[in-house]
């Protein structure tokens, strides 16, 4: 099968790219209308001004006005300031004259009698002011329509503006026209910092500078209009990372971009190509992902944010620097920053007036009911420059802004009392202080910032997001000199990597442990210990170290209890697969884990499991009635609850596992993702389902907890295929295969024979089932031999394998009745009415019962299969397919959907919505062309002829105007719909 390489769904996702933009300018619909009018008008302003702040688009927005005027046929003359033209009086003066008059001569090619550009240039070399209005005047009035643009003229010199706020533009033709574009750093309304007086600005300053004054009288003009860009909402930024991304970017994605880029179209390119960079955003299935625990990016040297500071004088540089840490203090900060640098307070104020006007800060107006001449505070314009500036700090100077810092907020308090100054309401309040007694470290107290970052990590757990609980727990144990309290601080520092998915940290945080506690360390805690490093190990997909962690030849020599070695021998155990290996020493040792409340919950549950996956299910079944041992802490409790879920929606009980949600209290948002996925793909929530696949995939987490590692790559390709996507389900199987030592796959083996089923591959099906089963049989594994089996008869029955299909039959039988699963008798009543056929009155009977068990179990892909095969039999009403056909509607599922499309014809029913039912006809012939299948291929997933197919082609591009085939896998893989005229 033909390799698709826009929308890879594969274990671990793709490398996002950034592309350029691409032909439409993302959220500037408005102003460019209003643009288009202005220019368009006869009557309209002469001059007109693009204004923004730093990274807002003003020359994309410019340029793309001129693309469009020239494509009307209007001429645009390009004008472009840089930095360092401030210098020269008149210089852009005489640049507008030049290029008009260059443009007139060409337009009419004939030799002008008076050369304005000429006087210009004597006027600019002898610093003639009246003679450069009056050649700048003659420049305007007398040459052929044309727009002039002008770019990034803050960067102009002043005097050069003031000629042009001086020109009389009702003179100047209705074709001649001026647009303009500047920053302009317009911070919130509001006084200066203190009363005292401002300083002068700075020849190359923004909004405060000369030429910025001159910007801003220039726009009062009563010829000029002001066209403001403002930032990107979130949908448009969305649409926007879309644009750059070429995919779907994840809503968590879009949050963290938006928060940190503030809307600014410059910003969020920075972001990108920095995230980029690290290869910290991943694609899956056309969707983009920022990566679990992916850091803020810093700005390179050469970012336009980093150069804007950076070409400021002192002291803004060391008072941004300062503010960097302490600015969520409020106004407080000011002189904290005085005094932490030593700089005069007359010299910050001025520093931070300098950083407002340059656009670097914005200064917080006061609330309502304080005095007007009280800002509340500064804050970074753009958070991302925050974050920069921090973190390039070195440790000295950033430990002692951050003891002042934490020194401010606890005075006069002892800990866990409110601090003494209230943050700003834009600072993250869980977060900031401690992180910044994480930064202090030694500088202060050392007894109340261990109390307080353990506390506040606590408060965060399980942190997914990585927004400090780690690396608090990690300051706590930087702190701590003791070595039984470090030790402990270490297991909770493990423990909390375990919980936001660091697994490298939590492995080495237990193996530090096991392999020396610290003297009388609790018993309780080294057995922690060695769970924690054999589930990380589990985690982090170490088969070959827990191989090792299962025998008894590995633990030997490390100084652990009896309890914490039998219980790491047994998780490794579990976690391969070994089931009765596990089972064996459990009973060899029962004395010892039995001794302990934890470990006789833990690998009671343990077993089990396992003896349900040796087929054994009664002891599992009891337990489902039972209620929580009292004994257990809450969140070993939940991890068991979620264990025991697991089971049940990997044996497709929705109905057990919805009833152990209620009588346990468990909320399923607060479920690990797996589980949800698990728990929507039942449901027949598959669009909820495929977001929570795509993410865990571009993560790594594919397997679930034991058993059935694999089910959520087998789900997800089992969605897949339904859509009518072999290509990209039989990619994500291949790419979780081949984990040497690993746990079984005989789950996979079932998604993959499902494909080549699909594909018509029978032969290749049965290998693949056979395969699966023998490996399930060498472990006395049968879980999930349900499925195999099933499968199996079928292949056996559609190759004309009679005996072989019932042998298949009666094995699953006997599975059915051993384990006392609805799934499985499911599959044995659907299985069997297929293979007898639907002259058999035993078939007809079985067929009737699935369907009532089917039913009552209220899965809906399984009902609609059920209710397909039942009319195929003959055992039901024709009128049950519009049931079948709704639900695989709702799901999604559209090759089911075609299927059943096709068995309504037979049976003589209409289909419903006949316009409906021929777009979805087409999007899926799309789709299995650009997962990259041939006619006889789509011939045989559709099981049309090969002339149906090309005649279908046609039709698709006869109504859609595309010409190939390329045309139509390029449109799918854009989410394009397949229309009339598409083009």
């Amino acid at each position: 099968m033909a390799a698709r390489t826009d929308t890879e769904l594969v274990f671990g996702g793709t490398a996002a790219r950034v592309h350029g933009p691409g032909e439409e300018l993302l959220g500037r619909t408005a102003e460019s209308d209003e643009i288009d009018d202005r220019l368009r008008d006869p009557a309209g302003p002469r001059l007109l001004l693009v204004r923004g702040e730093r990274g807002i688009g003003r020359t994309a927005f410019a340029h793309a006005t001129a693309e469009r005027l020239r494509a009307g046929g209007i001429a645009v003359l390009p004008v472009a300031c840089v930095p360092g033209d401030g210098e020269h009086p008149q210089l852009l003066a005489l640049r507008l004259v030049m290029a008009l008059e260059e443009h007139r001569s060409a337009a009419t090619k004939r030799t002008p009698t008076r050369k304005p550009a000429a006087e210009a240039l004597s006027a600019m070399k002898h610093d003639d002011r009246p003679a450069m209005t009056e050649a700048l005047a003659a420049a305007l009035t007398r040459p052929t329509p044309t727009v002039v643009l002008v770019d990034d003229a803050h960067h102009a010199d002043a005097e050069s503006l003031a000629l042009l706020d001086e020109v009389d533009f009702d003179r100047v033709p209705a074709g001649i026209r001026l647009m303009v574009t500047a920053a302009q750093h317009t911070a919130p309304a509001g006084p200066s910092p203190s009363p005292l007086p401002l300083p002068l600005p700075s020849p190359s300053s923004g909004s405060g500078s000369g030429s910025g004054q001159a910007m801003d009288r220039l726009a009062h003009n009563r010829s000029a209009h002001t066209i403001a860009l403002p930032r990107l909402t979130l949908d448009d930024a969305t649409a926007m990372v879309a644009q750059r991304l070429r995919s779907a970017p994840d809503a968590d994605l879009m949050r963290r971009l938006h928060e940190l880029s503030r809307g600014i179209p410059g910003a969020l390119d920075a972001l990108l190509a920095e995230w980029t960079a690290q290869d910290a955003i991943r694609t899956a299935d056309g969707h983009a992902f920022l990566g679990t625990g992916a850091p803020v990016p810093l700005l390179p040297d050469h970012d336009r944010y980093v150069t804007a500071l950076r070409a400021l004088e002192e002291p803004c540089g060391t008072v941004a620097t300062a503010l960097s840490i302490l600015w969520p203090l409020g106004r407080p900060a000011e002189s904290l920053v005085a005094s932490s640098t030593g700089l005069p307070a007359e010299s910050v104020t001025d520093g931070i007036r300098t950083l407002i006007d340059e656009g670097i800060l914005d200064e917080l107006p006061g609330h309502p009911r304080t005095p007007a001449s009280a800002p509340r505070g500064w804050t970074f314009r753009l958070p991302l420059l925050a974050h920069t500036v921090r973190e390039r700090l070195g440790p000295v100077k950033r430990s002692h802004l951050s003891a002042a810092a934490v020194e401010a907020l606890w005075a006069g308090g002892a800990a866990q009392d409110p601090p003494a100054l209230p943050l700003l309401e834009e600072a993250d309040a869980q977060t900031y202080l401690p992180d910044r007694i994480t930064d202090a470290g030694f500088l202060v107290d050392r007894d109340r910032a261990v109390t307080e970052l353990t506390a506040a990590a606590r408060s965060l757990y399980p942190d997914l997001e990585r927004r400090g609980m780690l690396r608090w727990h990690l300051g706590a144990v930087r702190l701590i000199e003791e070595q039984y309290d470090r030790d402990l601080a270490i297991l909770r520092s493990g423990q909390a990597a375990s919980g936001c998915g660091d697994n490298r940290t939590a492995r080495t945080a237990a193996e530090w442990l096991v392999c020396g506690p610290a003297e009388g360390l609790d018993p309780q805690a080294v057995h922690e210990a060695a769970t924690l490093l054999v589930a990380s190990a589990a985690a982090e997909q170490d088969w070959q170290a827990l191989s090792r962690m299962g025998t008894a030849l590995w633990w030997e020599g490390l100084p652990l209890s009896a309890m914490a070695t039998v219980s790491g021998r047994v998780q490794a155990l579990w976690q391969l697969e070994k089931w009765q290996e596990a089972l064996t020493l459990m009973l060899q040792t029962e004395r010892v884990w039995q001794a302990s409340p934890v470990s006789r919950a833990l690998l009671g549950l343990f077993r089990r499991v396992a003896e349900y996956v040796l087929g054994r299910p009664d002891r599992f079944t009891r337990a489902l009635a039972l209620p929580e041992e009292p004994d257990l802490d809450p969140r070993k409790a939940f991890a068991f609850n979620i264990a025991t879920f697991d089971v049940l929606l990997g044996i497709g009980d929705l109905r057990a596992a919805a009833n152990l949600l209620s009588t346990r209290k468990m909320n399923l948002e607060l479920l690990p993702q797996h589980n949800r996925f698990l728990w929507h793909h039942l449901n027949g929530q598959w669009d909820e389902a495929l977001a929570l696949a795509r993410r865990l995939l571009v993560n790594g987490g594919v397997l679930n907890v034991v058993p059935g590692h694999h089910l959520l790559p087998a789900r997800t390709a089992a969605i897949l295929l339904a859509q009518g996507r072999p290509t990209s389900a039989d990619r994500l199987i291949s790419s979780v295969r081949g984990q040497v030592n690993g746990p079984l796959e005989h789950i996979l083996d079932h998604a993959e024979a499902e494909i080549l089923r699909t594909l018509g591959k029978l032969g290749r099906a049965e290998e693949v089932l056979r395969r699966g089963l023998r490996a399930a049989d060498e472990r006395g594994s049968f879980y999930g031999t349900d499925e195999l089996l099933a499968s199996l008869a079928e292949v056996h029955a559609e190759a004309g394998h009679p005996d072989r299909a019932t042998a298949c039959l009666e094995r699953l039988d006997r599975t059915a009745e051993q384990m006392n699963s609805g799934r499985t008798r499911l599959l044995h009543l659907l299985t069997s009415g297929k293979i007898l056929g639907p002259d058999s009155p035993e078939a007809r009977k079985h067929l009737h019962e699935a369907v009532d068990l089917a039913r009552s179990r209220s899965q809906p892909f399984e009902t609609a299969v059920t209710l397909l095969a039942a009319v195929r039999a003959n055992a039901g009403p024709a009128t049950l397919l519009h049931e079948a056909y709704e639900h695989f509607g709702e799901m999604g599922a559209t090759l089911w959907r075609f299927h059943t499309r096709t068995a309504m014809r037979e049976a003589g029913l209409t289909v419903p919505g006949r316009s409906q039912a021929t777009a979805e006809n087409e999007h899926l012939l799309a789709t299995l062309l650009a997962e990259g299948l041939t006619n006889r291929q789509i011939a045989g997933v559709l099981r049309l002829s090969e002339d149906a197919v090309a005649n279908r082609l046609s039709r698709l591009f006869a109504r859609t105007g595309m010409r190939s085939r390329t045309e139509v896998v390029t449109a799918v893989l854009k989410g394009t719909q397949m229309t009339t005229n598409h083009h």
